[in-house]
């Protein structure tokens, strides 16, 4: 749903009430799209990482902790990552 910037100022709560509904409304400027205003979603961050498929649930087992100095129960995990990003 496009919406003039004037038309956005005088209805702003009218706009804010369809963006929360779902509705994507997009801001032009002399008839060019400029700016998209979306509801937020309500879900929680893991939640919603999990179903765009750029998290996965961890397994059934947990790994056993980690003892302070053990470097074997870090291994390919986030420790890992970060440790081969420094680099």
């Amino acid at each position: 749903m496009d919406v003039p910037v004037s038309a956005l100022r005088a209805e702003l709560r009218q706009w804010i009430e369809a963006a929360r509904a779902g509705e994507d409304v997009v801001i032009t400027e002399r008839g060019i799209p400029v700016a998209r205003l979306s509801g937020i979603e309500s879900a929680d961050l893991l939640s919603r990482l999990e179903r765009d498929g750029l998290l996965t649930a961890p397994a059934s087992t947990p790994r056993p902790a980690a003892r302070a100095g053990d470097r074997s129960a870090a291994k390919g995990g986030v420790s890992d990552l970060v440790r081969r990003l420094r680099r």
